[in-house]
């Protein structure tokens, strides 16, 4: 009964929104991220190697970093993520996620120049995995590609299962492989530091025998993209992976704070369902998404973020905004939290996508982003656009460029 009130409340209140294209001019862009210490700025990554600069909603010309001459790029390959240290105001550290030129994921540490809208491209470190400085991708897709600091301030890694169809390699139940697993590492470490990190003590796995102390989660088959809900916001902190389904069923799994260790299922089970289940999973239980849809509604997930901003209204805050990507649609739904578990229900998505402008101004959805103020905005790959979702109460922006004609 509760979920169900909440349900009829939240979407009863929901206010209505549209969608405004902030950036244009992009060129297959996959992530938009604010800049910790500049509230004007924010970076979109292109998948092609650059990372852009929009300074007071204007792209400018300069480059903050250029890898295109470091990465391969095309497919589900290229500059994939992108994150700042919780320290960045002062250690001026920031991570990307790429593949490099033999298609294998690497995790580099850069460092911000003495310009604040330029990196410096010569500080690059790339984190060492066991004896490597990438982790061995055997497929093209299934990269995963996201990076993102939790509340905790550990770095979270996602990674897919390595590719191909169905996990051949049944990679993403094998604990002693990075594939198919979240990672969290602690990066708060001196330049001079031989990997680049080291592992909290704190991660679930750190003393089991035959596992990779970095695992913080397994059983996932391609993490795009994931957030978490921000305290500092009145969030909860919670870890929410949208994770790209096989032929069937797309997901998304809520992780409330701090509860690593779980198992969530590929290629065991897809969504809820059962899906190859020749080789036992690593380990039980295995965890249920809060929500899936099949291929009637979509083919490719992109997950997005809990919105904790203020201009979309009191509706609309707390819903979790995903869409996605092969049918340009978006949807929320509402978070119904167990106080005694941490553990979320989920209410019927609400399918925004005609209201933000359908696929004319939303094209193939790769991501989602938030400004310092907590305002949403989703990122056109196939448009080359960043798109800004406001309420229908705000008042359109002030045209620019304007001039006198006599």
């Amino acid at each position: 009964m509760a979920v169900a009130a909440f349900l009829t409340l939240g979407v009863r209140a929901q206010a209505p929104i549209r969608a405004r294209v902030v950036v244009s001019g992009l060129t297959a862009p996959l992530g938009f991220v604010q800049d910790p210490t500049n509230p004007a700025v924010q970076f979109v990554v292109e998948q092609g190697g650059r990372i852009r600069v929009v300074s007071s909603g204007t792209l400018l010309t300069t480059d903050f970093l250029d890898l295109r001459g470091a990465i391969a790029a095309g497919g589900e390959r290229g500059l994939l993520g992108l994150a700042f240290a919780p320290d960045y105001a002062t250690s001026r550290r920031f991570y990307v996620n790429f593949t490099n030129p033999a298609g294998h994921t690497v995790i580099a540490r850069f460092r911000r120049s003495a310009d604040s809208a330029i990196a410096d491209p010569t500080s690059r470190f790339d984190l060492q995995w066991g004896a490597a400085r990438f982790i061995e991708q055997p497929f093209s897709n299934h990269n995963g590609g996201d990076l993102a600091f939790g509340p905790d301030g550990y770095l979270y890694i996602g990674l897919g299962d390595g590719g191909s169809g169905d996990d051949p390699g049944h990679r993403a139940q094998n604990r002693a492989q990075w594939l198919g697993k979240m990672l969290r590492i602690d990066v708060n470490v001196p330049d001079s530091h031989p990997t680049g990190y080291q592992v909290p003590s704190t991660n679930p796995f750190v003393s089991a025998s035959g596992t990779l102390p970095e695992i913080w989660s397994c059983g996932l088959r391609n993490p795009w993209r994931y957030s978490f809900d921000p305290p500092a916001r009145g969030g909860t902190g919670a870890l929410i992976i949208a994770d790209v389904g096989q032929g069937s069923w797309e997901e998304v799994n809520y992780e409330p704070p701090g509860r690593g260790g779980r198992n969530y299922g590929w290629r065991n089970r897809e969504g809820a369902h059962d899906r190859v289940t020749s080789l036992a999973p690593a380990f039980l239980p295995l965890t249920d998404p809060i929500h899936e849809y099949d291929r009637r509604s979509g083919q490719s997930i992109t997950g997005g973020v809990v919105y904790r901003g203020a201009a979309l209204g009191t509706g609309v805050r707390g819903r979790y905004f995903f869409a996605d990507y092969a049918q340009g649609r978006v949807w929320s739904i509402g978070l119904t939290i167990d106080p005694s578990t941490g553990n979320a229900v989920a209410s019927a998505p609400a399918d925004h996508t005609a209201e933000l402008g359908g696929s004319a101004v939303l094209g193939r959805i790769s991501s989602f982003g938030v400004d310092a103020s907590g305002e949403l905005y989703l990122v056109n790959h196939s448009g080359g656009t960043i798109v800004k979702v406001e309420s229908l109460s705000t008042p359109p922006a002030a045209p620019t460029g304007l001039r006198i004609i006599r």
